[in-house]
């Protein structure tokens, strides 16, 4: 059975909702572009994201709709068209061009296919990998391919394992990568082997893998929304130990997305304490609210 991924998404001060093609139903349907919406979280279990919708609407002060998402589109679900892709033992081939496959990809979100190498999923991060490495066939202009021992080490969860293949650096690599590698190495605030602090640590693992090369603040971005839609995922399950990687997950991916942006997550905490170390005010049904 294939499973699809549904993304949460927030327009803000419109609305919060659930699809499982955003390029269709908010870009196209709605009309809003990208800069306009946030996506709050990925799951490819219905049943969570459908009841995090209902959250994530109240929580915003919008009208929280009547039936949750799992009910009022359950129809629907089997309706999945099936990309013809063609697999050998060292390809996997897609039936468009580079510059129509993305938004095919994004249609087939949860497809798996066996290779070689092993199985493969269509997910928003392997949509992202394949986009930086797939290339024109030389057959036809109307087909694309990707290396499927290259889109293997993909899934590699060896931190130690350098993700390159040929010139291409995977610039969207798994965070949980640096974090089970730190928690390997029993961590606090300064590393134990070189003595240096714990951002500078995670700045280099990056830079080794070609992260801040390559990588992209806007995807960074979208990664920081999907380890949040965890966060909240655990709460929800009063899971600590998940609780507790998500948040490691989050400054990881803060401290990378600071570095694309020109500047050091040290920086960005400093000045943001600067600035609510001076503000007064009171909580309010569990929020601090900051006085006028």
């Amino acid at each position: 059975m294939i499973n699809k991924t549904y993304a949460l998404y927030h327009i803000p001060g419109k609305k919060v909702g659930v699809t499982n093609n955003i390029e269709e139903r908010v870009v196209k349907q709605q009309g809003y572009q990208e800069g306009e919406f946030e996506i709050l979280a990925w799951s490819d279990d219905i049943g969570y994201i459908s009841k995090l919708e209902h959250d994530m609407q109240d929580s915003f002060g919008y009208k929280v709709d009547e039936q949750l998402y799992k009910d009022l589109y359950s129809n629907n679900f089997k309706q999945f068209k099936k990309m013809k892709i063609n697999v050998t033992e060292a390809t996997t081939t897609f039936p468009c061009p580079i510059n129509k496959l993305k938004g095919q990809l994004m249609d087939e979100i949860g497809m798996q296919w066996k290779t070689e190498h092993g199985e493969f999923t269509i997910t928003p991060q392997t949509v992202n990998w394949i986009m930086t490495n797939v290339r024109s066939s030389q057959f036809s202009s109307e087909r694309s391919y990707i290396y499927n021992k290259a889109f293997s080490l993909f899934y590699d969860k060896d931190p130690h394992r350098n993700i390159i293949v040929g010139k291409t650096h995977d610039a969207d690599l798994d965070q949980q990568h640096v974090v089970d590698y730190y928690k390997s190495k029993d961590l606090n605030t300064n590393c134990s082997d070189c003595n240096e602090n714990i951002f500078e640590c995670i700045r280099e693992w990056a830079d080794e893998r070609g992260l801040y090369e390559k990588g992209d603040p806007k995807t960074q971005y979208i990664k920081l929304m999907e380890e949040a839609g965890e966060v909240g995922r655990a709460l929800l399950k009063d899971d600590i130990d998940e609780v507790v990687d998500g948040i490691g997950d989050m400054v990881v991916v803060l401290t990378n997305l600071a570095e694309l942006c020109g500047v050091s997550i040290e920086e960005c905490i400093q000045e943001a304490y600067d600035v609510i170390s001076k503000r007064k005010g009171k909580m309010v049904n569990g929020t601090f609210v900051k006085d006028n």
